[in-house]
């Protein structure tokens, strides 16, 4: 366990997450902490055919990391933030939030279409039901299919054929340098917004490590967290989490004002609503714009959603 500002930075294993978890220990040895990172393999890992609808989880990419912290066996985790639930578990807390990358969503195909210049009822292959809502709000007559595993086996899987396109994180492309050799074309938030946090990593530690504050000067970048955080105050005000179609995007006007847009859509994209709010506290103008979608008829989209997961 940690010594002499040793600590150990538990990650999960895929291609990406080790570029995520080496870019943050780089920055962390940059500063003067020894770093050795630590593989954990997570509930999707476990499980990498079933679909994360069917897995329902809201910490389905975080649950095993949070244990190992909790537990003493690491001393950090770094995760997509976009994967953290809004609720983390008691003894945790986010300690910093990195510079956000490009938070869009990108469609990759061979030929290098938009959403509008697809085929029509070509197949496009995504497992996020914020992504299927919105593509099928703006194309119906797609068809969207399930598609599991890291960035390069996804990639794979529709270069065999089983998808004329795919829909990815952005970032993910540019941290694995996919973004210069894979024709994709970046969806305009008109068309979708993205996930929650999506660009940016989480580092959480405990709340009492003492280390924390190192590693959040280290690591936070305080523009970043300011307008995650307000992403994250609207899902939490729905009651959403990574498993519903809800989708965010905040962006920072002059220093300290925050413009932030949100969606929430139905799975077969039929209803969809949408909104905008600015103002400076995260968790107000989250807050606020949540309220507005709810009033707007998006209770009725998320109450049937969870009332389809208990029955």
């Amino acid at each position: 366990m940690s010594q002499d500002k040793a600590v150990i930075l538990g990650t999960r294993g895929s291609r990406l997450a080790l570029v995520q978890a080496n870019s943050c220990a780089e920055m962390l040895r940059a500063v003067g902490l020894s770093v050795e990172v630590q593989v954990i393999k997570t509930t999707s890992e476990h499980h990498p055919e079933t679909p994360l609808s069917v897995i329902d989880q809201r910490d389905v990419f975080t649950r095993q990391l949070d244990e190992a912290l909790l537990n003493g066996e690491i001393d950090l985790a770094v995760h997509s933030a976009k994967d953290v639930p809004t609720e983390i578990p008691e003894g945790i807390s986010l300690a910093a939030f990195t510079e956000r990358h490009d938070p869009s969503d990108a469609l990759v195909s061979e030929t290098g279409h938009d959403v509008d210049g697809l085929p029509r009822e070509a197949i496009v292959a995504t497992s996020s039901l914020r992504r299927r809502a919105q593509l099928l709000n703006r194309r119906p007559d797609l068809r969207i299919v399930g598609i599991r595993g890291n960035v390069d086996t996804r990639v794979r899987k529709m270069r065999e054929g089983q998808a004329d396109a795919l829909v990815l994180a952005r970032a993910g492309l540019e941290r694995l340098g996919l973004d210069v050799r894979m024709p994709h074309v970046a969806v305009s938030p008109e068309i979708m917004l993205p996930a929650v946090g999506q660009g940016a990593l989480a580092v959480a530690t405990l709340e009492d490590h003492s280390l924390r504050g190192e590693i959040r000067a280290a690591l936070n970048h305080k523009l970043t967290e300011k307008v995650v955080l307000t992403e994250r105050a609207m899902l939490r005000t729905l009651e959403g989490g990574c498993r519903v179609p809800v989708g965010a995007l905040g962006r920072m006007v002059d220093d300290t004002g925050i413009w932030l847009q949100g969606v929430v859509a139905s799975p077969d994209g039929a209803l969809l609503y949408r909104g905008e709010a600015v103002g400076e506290e995260p968790e107000e103008v989250g807050g606020r714009l949540a309220r507005d979608l709810l009033a707007q008829g998006a209770e009725i989209v998320l109450g049937e959603i969870r009332e389809v997961r208990s029955g």
